[in-house]
C-alpha cells in the first residue's frame, strides 16, 4: 500500500528539472536567452553561452550547457532544428503544464548511460576548472604587464617633475641673488662717474698724502735756500 502511494506520488509530481526547465521557459524575462517558439510546441535556447552562465547556475547549480543537453534527452527532447537549439517534446507544451507529470525519465537509458554521463560530467568540470584556471593565469599576466607600462610611465613624468622643480628652484635662487645685488647698489652712496661707482675715501687719502709730499718738499727746499 506504501509502495502503491509513493508511486503515485511520483506519477502525479513532475520532476524537479522539468518543472525547473518549464519555469526558465515561461518566464517572460529571459525570453531573449530561452522562450518558447512560434507555435509553443517547442523551446529554443537563442544564446547558449548566456544561458550556461547566468540561468543555469541559478536553477540547476552548474553551468553546463551539454549536461543540461543530455538531461533533456533522457527525458525524450529531441533537437528540432539544425539552425538553432530548439528542443521539442509532445508532452512539453506552452500553457499546458499540467502534461509535465506524464513525461517519464527514460530508466533503461539511465541504467546503461549514468555512469557515463557522471564521467563525462567530471571531465567537463575539471576542463572547464583548468580553462578558468588558465584564464585566470592569463588576465594575471596581462594585468602585470599593463601595470608595468603604466609604472614606466609614471616614473617618466616623475623624473620630469622633479627636473622642472629644480630649474624652478634655481632660477628663484638666480632672481634673489639679483635683487640681493640691486639691493646693494642701491644702498652704496658714493658717486658715479660714466656709470662707475667713485671710491671717495681712497681719493681722499690719495689727496693727504700728495699734500703731504708736496709739503715735505717745500720743507726741504726751504732748508736748503736757507743754508
Amino acid at each position: 500500500m506504501e509502495g502503491g502511494l509513493l508511486e503515485c506520488g511520483r506519477k502525479c509530481t513532475p520532476s524537479p528539472f522539468l518543472l525547473k526547465t518549464y519555469m526558465l521557459v515561461e518566464d517572460p524575462g529571459t525570453d531573449e536567452v530561452i522562450s518558447w517558439n512560434d507555435e509553443g510546441t517547442a523551446f529554443v535556447v537563442w544564446q547558449p553561452a548566456e544561458f550556461a552562465r547566468d540561468l543555469l547556475p541559478t536553477l540547476f547549480k552548474h553551468s553546463n550547457f551539454s549536461s543540461f543537453v543530455r538531461q533533456l534527452n533522457t527525458y525524450g527532447f529531441r533537437k528540432v532544428a539544425t539552425s538553432r537549439w530548439e528542443f521539442c517534446n509532445e508532452k512539453f507544451k506552452k500553457g499546458e503544464r499540467e502534461l509535465l507529470t506524464e513525461i517519464r525519465r527514460r530508466k533503461a537509458w539511465c541504467n546503461k548511460q549514468q555512469r557515463t554521463i557522471q564521467n563525462q560530467d567530471s571531465d567537463e568540470d575539471q576542463r572547464s576548472s583548468s580553462t578558468s584556471s588558465t584564464s585566470g593565469y592569463t588576465n594575471l599576466v596581462d594585468e602585470n604587464k599593463r601595470l608595468k607600462k603604466e609604472n614606466v610611465v609614471l616614473s617618466s613624468e616623475l623624473a620630469s617633475t622633479k627636473r622642472k622643480c629644480k630649474e624652478l628652484l634655481d632660477l628663484v635662487t638666480i632672481c634673489n641673488k639679483r635683487q640681493e645685488e640691486e639691493k646693494a647698489k642701491d644702498d652704496d652712496e658714493r658717486p658715479m662717474l660714466f656709470g662707475v661707482r667713485l671710491d671717495v675715501q681712497q681719493g681722499e687719502r690719495m689727496m693727504k698724502r700728495n699734500r703731504a709730499e708736496i709739503s715735505e718738499s717745500a720743507s726741504i727746499l726751504l732748508s736748503q735756500s736757507c743754508k
